[in-house]
Order: C-alpha cells, then sequence, then structure tokens
C-alpha cells in the first residue's frame, strides 16, 4: 500500500511539472499588440473665410476654427492665428500668419522654420521635405517625421513677397506612434488639401 501511494505522488508530481512548464511556456508567448479603435470622420470640407486672414482655403467640416488669443502670456504678433481643431482625433493644425516687409525678414522665417524642424529632429526617425511650387503665387515646403515627435507634420506658405504661413499639426495623446500612424495619415490628407486649395486673396 505504501508503495502504490508513492507511485501516486511520483505520477501526480510529474504531471504538475509539466502543467508548470506549459504555464511557462504560455508566458513567454508575445501578446499581440492592440491597438485603440479609433471612429474616423467621414471626409468633407468647406470654405475657410476669416477677416482676419488674407487667404482661403478648404478646412475639415468636422472642424472647428478656434483664434489663438496669447502666445506665451502675450497677444500674437498678427489677429490671423488660429487652430484647425479636429476634437474627434485628439488633434489640431496650428496656424500663424506672418505679413513680409522686406527680404531679410523673409529669408529669417524660412531659417526659423529649419531651426524648428532640426530641434524636433533629435527625436525623430525619419525626416521628410517635399516642396510645393503653386502656379498662383503659392510655394513653400512641408516638413513630414515619425518617431517622438510633437509635431509629426510641418509647413509653410508664402510668396515670397509679402505673406507667409506657417502651420503645425498636434495631437493631445501620449500613443505610441506606431498605433497613431493611422491618425497621422488621416490629418494628412486634411493638410493636403488645405494646400492644394490654398489661395492668398490680394
Amino acid at each position: 500500500m505504501y508503495l502504490y501511494s508513492m507511485k501516486q505522488i511520483l505520477f501526480f508530481s510529474l504531471l504538475i511539472l509539466v502543467f508548470i512548464s506549459c504555464k511557462e511556456e504560455q508566458a513567454l508567448m508575445p501578446k499581440p499588440r492592440m491597438y485603440p479603435k479609433i471612429e474616423f470622420p467621414v471626409k468633407s470640407y468647406t470654405d475657410f473665410v476669416n477677416s482676419d486672414c488674407n487667404f482661403s482655403f478648404q478646412v475639415p467640416e468636422y472642424a472647428t476654427i478656434e483664434k489663438e488669443t496669447s502666445f506665451f502670456d502675450e497677444k500674437p504678433i498678427h489677429p490671423c492665428w488660429f487652430d484647425i481643431d479636429i476634437p474627434q482625433l485628439n488633434g489640431k493644425i496650428h496656424c500663424s500668419y506672418f505679413p513680409i516687409n522686406n527680404t531679410n525678414e523673409f529669408e529669417g522665417m524660412v531659417e526659423d522654420a529649419y531651426e524648428f524642424i532640426s530641434k524636433h529632429n533629435q527625436k525623430a526617425n525619419y525626416r521628410d521635405e517635399v516642396v510645393i511650387q503653386k502656379p498662383n503665387d503659392v510655394s513653400g515646403i512641408i516638413f513630414e517625421m515619425s518617431g517622438e515627435v510633437a509635431t509629426p507634420v510641418q509647413f509653410f506658405l508664402t510668396d515670397s513677397t509679402d505673406h507667409y504661413l506657417r502651420g503645425s499639426v498636434y495631437f493631445y495623446s501620449q500613443v505610441d506612434p506606431d498605433s497613431m500612424a493611422v491618425v497621422y495619415d488621416f490629418v494628412k490628407e486634411d493638410v493636403a488639401k488645405l494646400i492644394e486649395t490654398f489661395e492668398w486673396n490680394d
């Protein structure tokens, strides 16, 4: 009877060891990456018209325009500073307009844009520049970055003599860049539409 009990004990001990080893193997298996479910609004656009701004373009109908009233506790340089807020995606396109008074001032604005990009580029995995050249006296550059950056898309539009508009895409969510890629792509279409339809009014 004693030997039979010992056999039982050994048998159940082996079963426990096999069960534990299987659990350990399961624990080592990588879990599939989970992404937040995002409800994208339907793409539709309307005309942006603002009496403080001497330009026009098309803006998403699911966005709201918020006038910028302060900049680091000071008034904006020009009344044509605003955000294109997209609450469904927890993001915005910040736009700031600067009049150009002379060539040196314009060159300084372009240098500032590159300096701003270089600061963000320290954390970026990739930077791409696309030159904009439209027949209606609108030119500029789009800067696109990936990685843990505050502004994955930035751009400026100008006529090189009188007008200069700078735009930056921001997201409030602190989410892994890979899981936000589809959101970036969605908003980049809105930026592309803005640039495609952009015109100076004078």
